[in-house]
C-alpha cells in the first residue's frame, strides 16, 4: 500500500465511530503489510480527545477560529513582555468565547454519537481545547491535553518600559527643597492620601487576582489529573477489550477445530462401520464358498 494511501487510511480511523477504531486499526495493519507495526501502535483515543478530533473532521470552521485565537492570545503575550503595547484583555475574552464555542459543538458531536457526556468528560474537553494547538497532527490526537500555561512563553525577553528611567528620576528628592515646595507638598498631601489609598486598593486587588490565578491553576491541575485517570482507565478497558477480543478468537479457533475433529471421528467411525460390514460379507461369502466345495466334494465321493 502506498504511502499517501496509508496516511488517508489513517485519517479515516479518527474520523470513525469511537468503538470502530481498534477493529479497522487492527485490519488496516494487517492489510499495510511492512507499515502495519506502526500502526498497529497507534493508540485508540479516549473520549475527550475524540470528540476534540471530530471538531477537525466536522466542524472545521469552529476548530479554525480556536486555533486562530489561540495563537492571537500568544502573540498579545508575546508583545506584552516585550515591552510593546497590546490589547491583552480583548485577546483573552476571543480565546475564551472560541473556547466555549469549540465546546459546545464537541459536546453535541458527542451527544450525536451516542457516547454520554459526563462531567469529567466535559471537563477534560475543556482541558484539551485549551491546550491546542498540539504537537500532535489535527485531527489525530490520541490523548487528552494540558493548558500550555506561562511554559509557552518560554525564550521570550522580557524588556522594561520606555519612561522607567524618568521615573526614577521624577521620584529623587530634592537636595534642598525650596519654600515654594514644601507649599506645594502640602498642598498635595490630600493627593498623596488619596493615591496611598489607590495604591493600597491596587495591591488588594493584585493579591486577590493572584489568589485567582492560583485557584485557577490549582483547579485546572486537578482537571488535568482527573482527566489522565480517565484517560488511563479508558485504556485499561480498551486494552482487556483486546485481549477479550483475542481470546474469543482463540476461543472459536479452538471450536472450529473441534468441529472438524469430531467430523473427521465421525467419517472414520462411518468408514470403520462399512469397513466391518464388508468384512462380514467377506465372511459370509467365505463360509458360503467352503459349503459349496464340502458339499461338491461330498458328491463326487459317492
Amino acid at each position: 500500500m502506498a504511502a499517501s494511501s496509508i496516511e488517508s487510511e489513517v485519517d479515516k480511523l479518527y474520523q470513525l465511530p469511537l468503538e470502530e477504531f481498534t477493529g479497522a486499526r487492527n485490519a488496516l495493519a494487517k492489510e499495510a503489510g511492512a507499515g502495519g507495526k506502526e500502526i498497529r501502535s497507534l493508540q485508540k483515543p479516549p473520549v475527550a480527545a475524540w470528540a476534540v478530533n471530530q471538531l477537525y473532521w466536522k466542524r472545521r470552521t469552529v476548530y479554525d477560529a480556536l486555533i486562530e485565537a489561540a495563537s492571537t492570545l500568544r502573540a498579545a503575550h508575546k508583545a506584552a513582555l516585550s515591552g510593546k503595547r497590546t490589547d491583552l484583555r480583548a485577546a483573552g475574552k476571543d480565546h475564551e468565547d472560541a473556547i466555549e464555542n469549540a465546546l459546545k459543538a464537541a459536546l453535541s458531536l458527542l451527544m450525536e454519537s451516542g457516547n454520554p457526556a459526563t462531567d469529567a468528560t466535559r471537563q477534560a474537553i475543556a482541558t484539551t481545547l485549551r491546550g491546542l494547538p498540539a504537537d500532535e497532527p489535527p485531527g489525530r490526537l490520541s490523548r487528552t491535553l494540558q493548558p500550555g500555561g506561562f511554559e509557552a512563553l518560554a525564550g521570550i525577553p522580557i524588556r522594561a518600559t520606555s519612561d522607567g528611567g524618568k521615573a526614577k528620576a521624577a521620584l529623587a528628592p530634592s537636595a534642598e527643597p525650596s519654600r515654594r515646595d514644601a507649599d506645594k507638598a502640602k498642598a498635595a498631601e490630600p493627593d498623596s492620601k488619596a493615591l496611598a489609598k489607590a495604591r493600597e486598593a491596587v495591591t488588594t486587588a493584585t493579591r486577590a487576582l493572584k489568589l485567582a490565578e492560583h485557584t485557577a491553576r490549582r483547579e485546572e491541575f486537578e482537571a488535568a489529573r482527573a482527566a489522565r485517570e480517565v484517560e488511563k482507565a479508558e485504556r485499561e478497558v480498551e486494552n482487556a477489550k483486546e485481549q477479550v477480543e483475542a481470546a474469543q478468537q482463540a476461543l472459536e479457533a479452538a471450536e472450529r477445530e473441534a468441529a472438524k475433529i469430531a467430523k473427521a471421528r465421525e467419517t472414520a467411525l462411518k468408514r470403520s462401520k462399512e469397513a466391518e460390514a464388508a468384512l462380514a460379507a467377506a465372511q459370509d461369502a467365505v463360509r458360503a464358498a467352503g459349503r459349496e466345495v464340502e458339499k461338491l466334494t461330498k458328491h463326487r465321493s459317492r
